[in-house]
């Protein structure tokens, strides 16, 4: 994996009293509770289908599990936070029951959401928004003292794709994290995570850029998850559609890697942990 020895970067984060080595890199799966998400291989909604997931995954070799009950798919239609949390907290109990070791990280913008979710058990907080669609997320995570995935967009699902316009797309993305970062530090979050955002409010040709430049966010000193898995900036280069782009996922994945990628949030966890592996007899 890359290296550096000019910063130190943190490679812990201690989620549910467990403290997680990210200097290995692990991988999310993703559990969509949704019916409606990008990739129609993902949905799995209702608590059956999820558990079943869940069990597939960990027994692949999942580090964490990433659960969403609102799909942030370009163009998305907006769900209340009834309808979100009705289908959020049953898996999250289930889960929680059934495999009470799995650490699992819930994908939501709402803070109301997110602290129903710690509070049935989950561990980690991943927000597409970046407290940019509640104004209260950052607080509440400073409260409940869960690690925080930071992602970068801009606008919110139905907007992102007219927002896909930057002059230099690193640049922005970098100054984004180190200005939420700041407030997150100021407001006692120890555990900060960032996401590039690959997909959102990005055009391929922005994915691919930060992409060259991925392993520069790491003079932020924070771990870093990539979340590209099927997404369109690695099928439409190909000619294809999401169900075929595992192949490409895993290659991005793999570059990733090399690039110091910390957490693979991915569709297909058997194939990601390979790539670890596989890289890891290498170095």
């Amino acid at each position: 994996m890359a290296k550096d020895t000019f910063f130190h970067k943190k490679v812990t984060v201690n989620a549910g009293g467990k403290l997680i080595d990210l200097s290995k890199p692990k991988v999310m799966g993703i559990i969509n509770l949704t019916p409606d998400s990008f990739y129609a291989g993902s949905r799995r909604p209702g608590t059956d289908a999820a558990l079943l997931q869940a069990e597939k995954m960990l027994t692949e070799g999942a580090d964490f599990l990433d659960l969403g009950a609102y799909s942030s798919r370009p163009g998305a239609d907006d769900i209340s936070v009834q309808e979100e949390t009705d289908r959020l907290l049953p898996v999250v109990e289930a889960i929680v029951n059934r495999y009470p070791d799995a650490v699992l990280s819930i994908d939501t913008f709402r803070a109301q959401v997110a602290e129903a979710a710690v509070e049935a058990g989950a561990h980690i907080i991943n927000d597409i928004s970046g407290g940019q669609l509640d104004a209260d997320m950052f607080a509440t995570v400073a409260r409940l003292q869960v690690p925080y995935i930071l992602m970068h967009m801009k606008g919110n699902p139905k907007t992102m794709n007219q927002l896909a316009v930057y002059d230099d797309v690193f640049a922005e993305v970098y100054d984004y994290f180190a200005e939420k970062y700041y407030q997150l530090k100021q407001l006692g979050v120890h555990d900060v995570i960032i996401d590039p955002g690959f997909g959102f409010a990005k055009k391929p040709e922005h994915g691919y850029a930060l992409m060259k430049r991925l392993q520069d966010f790491n003079m932020l000193g924070l771990p870093v998850l990539v979340g590209i898995s099927r997404k369109k900036m690695i099928y439409s280069e190909l000619g294809i559609d999401a169900s075929d782009a595992l192949n490409g996922t895993t290659a991005l994945n793999t570059i990733s890697l090399t690039k110091g990628a910390n957490i693979l949030r991915v569709h297909d966890v058997k194939e990601a942990v390979e790539a670890v592996k596989i890289l890891e007899m290498c170095q």
